[in-house]
């Protein structure tokens, strides 16, 4: 396959194809969901932009239970994840949130964050200790991971976000997708982020991002957690059914 190149020489990468694109062109019905084919997605993945943020949240959870099953990627994981990446920027994603007043928008970055979690180095070489050769045989991963240069530059404007669970959601979404060597310019930067993160969240499964990243980057570490490292478990898994209620 051709690229384009700069005066430089240098391949330019491809960059985030529109969402209107990614729906009007991907063929939905051919691709494998946990529940069969996608030909439903396009009309939940419009739902997205529909102004009750109730309406949204649901879309968004209904996605997750189809291409995100039991933190399994499918062939249609990745076109959605470029759809979600793709309407971060929209008027629709700025939608509060019910209950908690907090920006769709956020919701969107973690459900990218829990997707691009189970692509992630740490997730893979469990799953190599135990199945050797898996990403050589397992292309849905594979393309999956591939997208991660363009999915960060989708979420690198949310970085200095003035709203903190955007900015979080944004931060350790960055963590995990500049796991990509065309991203590993940008892991120095992102380490004083980690830190920030491991100074003031007190969500503990973006705590363990933050200090798998630091740890893989040859950062120095803090002291240890206050809490026990489950292997399997403590990464980010949220498909925001939370969002829907009270947060009593």
């Amino acid at each position: 396959m051709n690229h384009s190149r700069s005066d430089t020489g240098a391949p330019h990468e491809p960059g985030l194809p529109p969402y209107q694109v990614v729906l009007a062109e991907t063929d939905w019905g051919s691709l494998q969901t946990a529940f069969g084919n996608g030909e439903d997605l396009p009309g939940l993945l419009a739902r997205l932009l529909e102004p009750d943020p109730k309406v949204q949240v649901t879309a968004l959870s209904e996605l997750g239970e189809l291409v995100h099953h039991q933190n399994t990627l499918y062939e249609a994981t990745a076109p959605v994840a470029l759809y979600v990446a793709g309407i971060l920027t929209h008027p629709a994603a700025m939608t509060l949130r019910p209950y908690r007043g907090v920006p769709i928008r956020a919701t969107l970055l973690n459900w990218l964050v829990s997707t691009a979690y189970d692509a992630s180095d740490e997730i893979v070489g469990r799953t190599e200790r135990y199945f050797p050769g898996f990403l050589a045989h397992d292309t849905i991963v594979t393309a999956f991971r591939d997208l991660r240069p363009m999915l960060y530059r989708a979420v690198a404007p949310f970085l200095q976000d003035s709203h903190e669970d955007v900015r979080e959601a944004a931060v350790i979404a960055a963590f995990i997708l500049a796991e990509h060597p065309a991203r590993a310019e940008h892991r120095d930067h992102l380490a004083a982020h980690a830190r920030l993160v491991l100074d003031t969240s007190g969500d503990a499964p973006n705590r363990h991002v933050a200090r798998k990243a630091l740890e893989a980057w040859g950062h120095s570490l803090p002291g240890p957690e206050p809490f026990p490292e489950e292997p399997w478990d403590r990464g980010p898994h949220s498909d925001g059914r939370g969002d829907l209620e009270p947060p009593f």
